[in-house]
């Protein structure tokens, strides 16, 4: 079974693609959701945020928000706003955030080699999110959330992209958050082909983002699987939807964090204790981390600079070298005693995309008492972790600009 394959994607017809894309579903509230498609009855949100066309009270994980989703999905269908390709092909996307840009191939990939480890993950997953993508899987057949990969950068691959990317696109829309979408159809056979014998060569692709999607693709094929009296391996549910970027094209961001109290400690008190594991030195200004191992302390209206000490850096260990891994075990478990901030309720995260400002606004405000600004994770750290087969501390990346939902749907037939 091939690491990824082309596949007949549904798309918004021509000139609708504006009408349709939409954020992910899991960067938004239904609230959020419900007020971005105000207006919009063509986008993607009526079917990845389904509970926006119900009563604002119901949960959006009842039956009939999935059976709400099914049913725009099939009125959209059934009206032309989307439509089938003819044939299997590729996509060459390309996502423009200010002055950033990534262009990447959205692909079908194997599940075979994300059970298997080729397709590298970093993150645990949670079964109540699983089962909720796996129902929407189930109850649409099809995949609509894409799973962001990564992988080595190909210059051969990144010269087949450029090639592609010299022709008039499909589609072109700038989005409502300012993001603009890009889309290219691959659908010579020769090229189809090249690109398959490209990722062919890859010893291993990585999940940045939507391990839920993944595993519970992989939950949906496990189950079709034992459905089915007579099986090929070349049944769509074997491969998911995914959109794959070369590693020196992606951004990732700070992910910060805030945290209510000080655990019982005053202001110099706390300070003092940090002497142990870190310099500290008060600034005038917003402290944001230019390299690993800086941290910004943001207290009581005052910002201070932190450096970890040398020695308290495991340099051989992939996880427990990160900066947050660093963070959590020389202040925020020690001092300010948040021994699972998986669970912990006085400890908060923050998306770098909002700015130190929010940090100040959080402490200011009496919700918070203590921000800290962190160096965004590099992807190469990330990579580190996935190979050795350790995950990543929650919250850990923040990666942007976010795929769009509805430019491509993998179907399963």
């Amino acid at each position: 079974m091939s690491l990824i394959r082309p596949f007949t994607g549904l798309r918004p017809a021509t000139g609708r693609a504006a009408e349709v894309v939409a954020p992910p579903y899991d960067v938004l509230s239904s609230e959020e959701a419900r007020a971005r498609a105000a207006g919009r009855p063509w986008s993607f949100l009526h079917i990845s945020k389904p509970e926006i066309d119900l009563p604002p009270a119901t949960d959006p994980y009842s039956p009939a928000v999935y059976a709400k989703g099914r049913e725009n999905f099939d009125r959209m269908l059934s009206a032309g706003v989307l439509v089938r390709d003819a044939k299997p092909c590729y996509y060459v996307y390309r996502i423009t955030m200010g002055p950033h840009t990534q262009t990447g191939l959205v692909v079908a990939a194997s599940v075979a080699d994300y059970e298997s480890g080729r397709i590298r993950r970093h993150e645990f997953t949670r079964p109540d999110k699983e089962d909720d993508r796996v129902r929407q899987i189930d109850s649409l057949n099809a995949q609509t959330g894409p799973v962001f990969l990564t992988y080595r950068q190909s210059p051969s691959l990144d010269a087949l992209v450029a090639r592609v990317t010299h022709d008039a696109p499909a589609v072109d829309v700038t989005a409502d958050d300012g993001v603009r979408h890009v889309l290219w159809v691959v659908s010579s056979p020769a090229t189809v082909a090249n690109i398959s014998d490209l990722f062919e060569e890859m010893p291993r692709l990585y999940i940045a983002d939507g391990h839920h999607r993944s595993a519970a693709a992989a939950r949906v094929a496990h189950a079709r699987r034992n459905a089915n009296p007579h099986p090929t391996g070349q049944e769509s549910y074997n491969y998911f939807l995914a959109v794959a970027f070369p590693d020196n094209q992606m951004q990732i961001l700070d992910y910060n964090r805030v945290v209510k109290d000080l655990n019982g400690l005053d202001r110099d008190a706390f300070l003092a204790k940090l002497e142990t594991a870190f310099t500290v030195n008060p600034q005038d200004t917003a402290v944001k981390p230019s390299k690993a191992g800086e941290f910004g302390l943001y207290l009581k209206g005052h910002w201070y600079r932190l450096h970890i000490r040398p020695e308290r850096v495991p340099a051989r260990d992939p996880v427990k070298r990160l900066d947050v891994s660093l963070l959590q075990d020389n202040l925020l478990a020690p001092i300010l005693g948040l021994g699972d901030p998986r669970r912990d309720k006085r400890i908060d995260f923050v998306g770098g995309i909002r700015g130190l400002k929010e940090l100040e606004r959080r402490v200011n405000s009496g919700e918070m008492a203590v921000a800290f600004a962190m160096y965004p994770t590099s992807i190469h750290d990330m990579m580190a972790v996935a190979d050795a087969g350790e995950v990543m501390p929650p919250k850990s990346t923040w990666f942007e600009p976010k795929l769009a939902d509805g430019l491509v749907s993998h179907a399963l037939d």
